[in-house]
């Protein structure tokens, strides 16, 4: 939702994010951390936890409009940034999971690299391109996650993840 506003496809979008983003993105992406965790996933506990850090950290980014105007555009950039870094550093990591996985760490690294010098530099064109590059990154994402439901419901490979190089 985030990137069709991002996109500039859907305005309102952004608005509507804020649900999403503090109980989807944030507390159930938190929870399966914790779980993930639990199960002795370390790529898994590490990439949840933080998502859903970053989404309840980005939720009260947005509804505390005092926070986000004393951050200014630079704040906000710093915000993106470390968020650039750390998800480059989980695509190195996902490079040894599959190959989906792999693509949609890509794809998040560069969306919060368009986002980032949109939010640096002020130039909407490049936020746009953020958002697009988010959709692409949200789609390998849906895909990946139906994969690994479906082909775990049905006891065999349905949809493939492919191996990583």
């Amino acid at each position: 939702m985030l990137s069709l506003a991002n996109s500039g496809i859907v305005g309102g979008a952004g608005a509507a994010v804020l649900g999403i983003a503090l109980f989807y993105g944030g507390l159930a992406q938190l929870g399966a951390g914790m779980w993930e965790f639990v199960k002795g996933n370390t790529f898994g506990a590490t990439a949840f936890t933080s998502s859903g850090a970053f989404w309840l950290a980005f939720w009260w980014l947005l509804t505390n409009p005092e926070v986000e105007k004393a951050a200014g555009a630079g704040g906000v950039g710093a915000f993106l940034l470390a968020w650039t870094i750390f998800s480059a550093l989980m695509t190195v990591a996902s490079k040894k999971t599959n190959a989906v996985l792999f693509a949609t760490f890509v794809a998040v690294t560069l969306t919060f690299v368009a986002l980032t010098m949109g939010a640096f530099t002020g130039v909407v064109g490049i936020t746009r391109l953020g958002g697009w590059l988010g959709l692409v990154a949200a789609g390998l994402a849906w895909y990946g996650s139906f994969a690994v439901v479906t082909n775990a419901t049905w006891k065999r490979v349905v949809l493939p993840v492919w191996p990583s190089a």
